[in-house]
């Protein structure tokens, strides 16, 4: 009689996991595996973890404190420690620049160890790179990615950068980032610590993490410029909550910002938003939208990443070029209830079109199987 077979083991390397997009899908994965799978997680920035709490409790998984650190000066023995830890692993997972060292390590390594494969993923970049990326970074990602299993983007702008200047084209795979859109279909049943709706009130809101890239103060400032019924709720949280808050002081609307924090299950709450607006530098295929999208939401936002080709059409004069369009976009929004209502019922069409969750978890199950000779890991 043949046992259960074992969980596969996964080695996860993030950038950081303080939670944002790409450690939002992650985590969501990781609870869809179950019990198929045993996780081990690194940060390079050893104290951002704050997406371990969106973790489901009956999942395997650690942080281990004896790993070797995937940030420090680039090396030999560093490379060496790293390959090493990974022989105990079945796959290995890196998540953008952040993790490089570990890919790289692996890219030293694997003609003289048995190495389990490793797949990259590339979500976007901060404000470093939001417009160009560093020469030093491009070079060193075409050295490293050559024994990449693939190299996952979620976007055609990420898609097309990974051809052109990682050299990447033949392994790169797109997954665009997908949810549960039906559970967003449901009246909001958590409140927003903060949000007390008054009569006559529009609500813009933003889910991000609280970093320079996303430009919030950006967003603070624009809102300020609206009627004062407008109200700017940012949910998320990060190293700029306090430049956040002080710009929203000295534009004198203090009183009309609500930062809560992170809150997990967004389905569960962002219906108490009448529109989301983005003031990021630099996006690829926000999961944020996604969620407004099958909120029934809106979207402004300036013209980034994929974001024009996932809003639908009728909101696409929406997503703006420049500083005077953004404000603009906003404006005609916060002082049109039924354009908002029309178009955030076309939102909603085309997120359960597009980005429903089962047709991301099908191309991972798919690359993932792949990569483990076809092991199923997320089939029930």
């Amino acid at each position: 009689m043949t046992g259960a077979k074992a969980p596969v083991r996964l080695l996860h390397l993030h950038s950081s996991f303080s939670l944002g997009g790409k450690e939002a899908r992650a985590v969501r994965l990781m609870n869809l595996m179950g019990p198929r799978a045993r996780h081990s997680i690194l940060s390079a920035v050893p104290d951002a973890m704050g997406a371990r709490d969106a973790i489901a409790p009956a999942i395997d998984v650690e942080f281990p404190a004896d790993a070797p650190p995937l940030h420090g000066k680039p090396g030999p023995a560093r490379y060496r420690n790293l390959a090493a830890y990974m022989q105990q692993f079945d796959l290995v997972l890196s998540y953008n620049w952040g993790a490089m060292d570990g890919v790289m390590a692996h890219r030293v390594l694997a003609p003289f160890r048995d190495l389990p494969p490793l797949i990259h993923h590339e979500d976007g970049f901060n404000e470093d790179e939001s417009v160009r990326r560093n020469w030093k970074r491009n070079g060193f990602r075409r050295l490293a990615l050559p024994t990449a299993e693939a190299l996952v983007v979620p976007s055609t702008l990420l898609e097309r950068i990974a051809a052109d200047e990682w050299r990447a084209r033949r392994r790169t795979v797109v997954i665009r980032n997908g949810i549960d859109t039906a559970a967003y279909g449901a009246e909001p049943s958590v409140a927003i610590p903060g949000l007390e709706r008054r009569a006559g009130e529009v609500v813009i809101g933003t889910v991000a993490g609280l970093r320079k890239v996303k430009d919030l103060p950006r967003l603070v400032r624009a809102v300020a410029a609206l009627p004062a019924n407008v109200r700017l709720v940012i949910v998320g949280e990060g190293p700029e909550r306090a430049a956040i808050a002080a710009e929203a002081a000295a534009c004198g609307i203090a009183d009309r910002l609500v930062m809560p924090g992170f809150m997990a299950q967004p389905a569960c709450w962002i219906g108490h938003f009448d529109l989301l607006a983005l003031s990021s530098q630099s996006e690829q295929a926000p999961i944020a939208v996604i969620e407004a999208m099958a909120a029934g939401l809106p979207v402004a936002s300036p013209d980034v990443g994929d974001v024009a080709a996932m809003v639908a059409p009728d909101n696409r004069r929406f997503v703006a070029n420049d500083e005077t369009a953004f404000r603009a976009a906003l404006a005609a929004l916060v002082a049109d209830g039924e354009l908002r209502a029309r178009i955030g019922t076309a939102n909603r069409r085309v997120a359960a079109q597009r980005f429903d969750e089962s047709t991301m978890v099908a191309a991972y199950q798919k690359l993932y199987g792949k990569a483990l000779k076809g092991r199923r890991l997320f089939a029930g």
